[in-house]
């Protein structure tokens, strides 16, 4: 239960797409439908939160696990699999998330918002599910809302004739496949009781956009605030201090350690956005399991525990936040012995939002300048600190503020390791614009 009250739950789909929908039920359910190979980004990215409500829902949304438990809904996540009934779902760039239960238990349900994520051949899956296909012909018919994000207007939506006669957005690479006389190319377009939008990079806007339907501008500025979207943060300010060359002859190898409570947002975007550029990406746990839960309750499943990890050297470490998780990081004394082995050997390694403070603590941010990070002490921000930026480089070390500025931090890193050319096209990728150079 969170500040909603509401109850989320997690749906999967036995397609190489991670389908976000989230359910908000009179009781409080957000059902969440995902299909293996989902748009990673598009799924954590559209995180959102909302204050307590007098009023109760029934909703169901394709977004992430990330902005569907902010919302402090209950979120369950569907698998719209036809064949072999299977809860765990593994997104397009490889990321893995396991379901509360399978799209069938959603069947009879009502919501208030039924909305599709994007990815392929996701969104092919998603077409494909019959029971799915079902619930959105209802929503539609009744007149409550839906929506879908990147691919799945014009992948699964279209072939349904849930487009008809309604303006619509979608990503630029589908773009074609939409009615000509009713495709517009906007980030975000609400047509009636449809709402659309172009792909990963907009899917924050997807979501507030949906929250503010639902539960008023008033809950919308406030989580557009909470997730540093708000106006103070619209210009891009990454700042770099002794620059020092991180390309390399081999394919980067980067470790991603994560916990129970890191942040979900944070941790997906990151490996989802490197590793369209081509990065070998570990995401490895520091917890007994290879399962973890991360804040809001989305369940990840990871590629090894930190012992295993352990075994190999990495050009680059990230942590990635969320409070409790960085907690649990900082106690791993594996992850203490990795993070000072890689300092040491004058290697790479980062920290978003709260993790920063892992690597203040273990004394690997000395003579560094960070991003402004928090604080247990009431001690004021020091020297080293450069307020106002969302991503700051010095030398081979590397933060930022995370939640919205994860795809920036993420971009920046790709640019350092390959030029701002890999960066821009995978960029292009996420409908995410990348500052002019």
């Amino acid at each position: 239960m969170g500040s909603l009250g509401y109850s989320i739950s997690m749906i999967a789909s036995l397609s190489p797409t991670l389908m976000e929908s989230r359910l908000i039920s009179s009781m409080g359910c957000v059902s969440m439908t995902v299909a293996p190979s989902f748009s990673s980004v598009s799924v954590v990215s559209s995180s959102l939160g909302t204050t307590r409500r007098d009023r109760t829902l029934k909703l169901r949304s394709s977004m992430s696990p990330g902005m569907v438990t902010t919302l402090d809904s209950d979120v369950g996540v569907g698998s719209s699999a036809t064949t072999k009934k299977k809860l765990e779902v593994e997104g397009s760039s490889g990321t893995r998330l396991l379901a509360d239960v399978l799209i069938s238990k959603c069947a009879d349900q009502v919501y208030d918002l039924v909305a599709l994520p994007g990815g392929m051949p996701g969104a092919v899956r998603l077409r494909d599910c019959e029971i799915l296909e079902k619930i959105m012909k209802r929503q539609a018919e009744d007149k409550r809302l839906y929506g879908a994000i990147s691919m799945a207007p014009a992948i699964t939506l279209l072939p349904w004739g849930l487009l008809t006669r309604k303006r619509t957005t979608g990503h630029p690479a589908f773009f074609g496949k939409l009615p000509t006389f009713w495709a517009v190319k906007t980030n975000i377009q609400i047509s009636g009781e449809l709402t659309t939008s172009r792909g990963p990079g907009t899917s924050f806007q997807f979501a507030l956009s949906l929250a503010e339907q639902l539960f008023g501008e008033t809950t919308a500025k406030s989580i557009e605030e909470f997730l540093l979207l708000r106006d103070g943060y619209q210009n891009p300010k990454n700042k770099e201090f002794n620059s020092i060359d991180w390309s390399l002859d081999h394919t980067p190898r980067v470790l991603i350690p994560v916990a129970n409570g890191s942040e979900a947002v944070e941790l997906v975007s990151i490996a989802d956005v490197l590793r369209r550029a081509k990065v070998d990406v570990t995401v490895s746990s520091v917890e007994r399991s290879l399962r973890i839960t991360a804040f809001q309750g989305t369940k990840i499943i990871t590629d090894k525990l930190i012992g295993e990890a352990a075994e190999s050297s990495y050009d680059l470490i990230i942590l990635p936040g969320g409070h409790t998780g960085s907690e649990r990081l900082q106690k791993s004394k594996i992850l203490k012995k990795l993070l000072r082995e890689q300092h040491e050997s004058g290697r790479i390694y980062g920290a978003t939002n709260s993790s920063s403070t892992v690597l203040h603590k273990h004394g690997l941010l000395k003579e560094k300048r960070t991003t402004v990070y928090p604080s247990e002490s009431d001690e004021p921000m020091n020297q080293q600190m450069i307020e106002g930026a969302e991503v700051v480089i010095d030398g081979n070390v590397i933060t930022s503020l995370g939640l919205a500025t994860v795809t920036k931090f993420s971009l920046a890193i790709v640019s350092k390791l390959f030029g701002h050319a890999r960066a821009r096209s995978v960029s292009e990728g996420l409908v995410h614009e990348y500052p002019r150079q």
